[in-house]
């Protein structure tokens, strides 16, 4: 793989830009894999690396049916975060942020992470002790949270109504978690992963798979079968479709969730702030815009669409805010397609048909745990048990009833 850097830059400037390698091959699918990855988003993309690069498995082949980053990984707000209120989801989804925080070096691709602080907002004394309870829980969780008074929120964010309908009592904020670039964080799990032998092969559709005596023997595709013992399932929102045609019926809900931006504009928001009093979320993007998140869609879809019912709400929500934004242009709106289960919590490990692996139910949650998730999913694959942040994830803890229960953390509702 071709090193990014300055010295390459002023190199290849001086050559018109004309000898740089494409960031990844486009390979044939081989007739057999060690692995298999079903989904090019970020989730499928990490595991495929750190299969390579932890576990020396080079024989391994990541499946889009469209093209890489073209799912639930280019259709998120890029928060990055670690603020969950139970020790087994705090340990998983701050493992995420330390791997985020250096993950540019790593991967030699920059995701421009900007650790700007996350301030959830708290409306009422009720709520205050609400988010004072819960930033305790994340400090005995060994993560960063600290409590703030309306006059130090307001110092970091002056644009902010503390006095609208829903005055501002207090919030707390978690000051290593902020934004990244998306599309940035695939590309360069793809870009690494392609350096060491993955081949990632887009426009290839899984529609089936070979199945025999409890097992799994392969995948077929709308190129033609491929066979392998380890298969990967990390399609997010089509969790559910992709399952039943391994006999699988698993517990999740599809939805669509929605955000949007403004036109750009200098710099004038430093910070991801939160409210699920009003409901909305907002931050600014490394182009200017104005990030604006919201919730999920009432009803069950695939669509990666949203009804304007919630764009309205959503906007009214971030204007009662931030008044000053009513000024600014909506450009774009997008959704993604969201699987949920009834804990919020993300289902992972192993599944009841021997060598199929399922990386699914994130919901919400998804963009922040990409390099978690990875991470211990291709442990999991490895080693054929499940690594041990994610031990209480396993399709197994529904009939239990072992919940997980995070809701409130998710920061939406859906």
């Amino acid at each position: 793989m071709q090193r990014y850097s300055l010295v390459n830059v002023i190199r290849h400037a001086l050559r018109s830009n004309t000898r740089w390698q494409p960031a990844w091959r486009d390979p044939q699918p081989q007739r057999a894999y060690d692995v298999i990855v079903i989904g090019g988003g970020g989730h499928g993309l990490a595991t495929a690396y750190y299969l390579a690069r932890k576990h020396g498995l080079r024989r391994v082949a990541v499946l889009e049916k469209g093209w890489i980053g073209g799912g639930n990984s280019g259709r998120n707000t890029q928060v990055t975060r670690s603020n969950y209120f139970y020790p087994v989801s705090s340990a998983f989804f701050d493992h995420s942020l330390r791997l985020y925080e250096g993950l540019s070096r790593e991967l030699n691709f920059n995701v421009m992470l900007s650790q700007r602080g996350l301030i959830s907002l708290a409306h009422s004394e009720h709520e205050l002790e609400t988010n004072r309870r819960w930033a305790n829980a994340i400090r005995m969780n060994n993560v960063d949270s600290q409590m703030l008074t309306p006059a130090e929120i307001k110092k970091l964010v002056p644009l902010l109504n503390l006095h609208s309908r829903f005055p501002v009592v207090g919030g707390f904020i978690q000051r290593r978690a902020g934004i990244s670039r998306h599309d940035a964080v695939v590309w360069g799990y793809a870009r690494a992963a392609n350096a060491l032998g993955v081949d990632i092969i887009q426009g290839c559709e899984v529609v089936g798979f070979d199945l025999a005596g409890g097992r799994v023997n392969g995948v077929q595709t709308s190129r033609g079968n491929i066979a392998s013992d380890r298969v990967v399932m990390s399609v997010a929102g089509h969790s559910s479709v992709l399952a039943k045609l391994a006999g699988l019926r698993l517990p999740i809900t599809t939805m669509a969730l929605q955000a949007m931006v403004t036109e750009p504009l200098k710099p004038v928001l430093n910070a991801v702030v939160i409210s699920a009093s009003v409901h909305a979320y907002v931050s600014q993007s490394d182009r200017g815009e104005i990030v604006l998140g919201g919730g999920a869609d009432a009803y069950n879809s695939y669509a990666q669409r949203g009804g304007l019912p919630l764009t309205r709400s959503t906007v009214a929500a971030a204007i009662e805010l931030f008044p000053t934004f009513s000024r600014l242009r909506l450009m774009r709106q997008w959704a993604g397609a969201v699987d949920v289960t009834p804990d919020t919590t993300p289902i992972m490990g192993l599944t009841p048909v021997h060598g199929l692996y399922i990386s699914c139910g994130w919901g919400t949650g998804g963009y922040k745990a990409i390099p978690a998730g990875g991470d211990t999913m291709a442990d999991t694959v490895a080693n054929n048990r499940p690594h041990p942040l994610i031990s209480r994830f396993g399709l197994d803890r529904f009939p239990k009833g072992a919940l997980i229960d995070e809701g409130a953390a998710s920061g939406v509702a859906h």
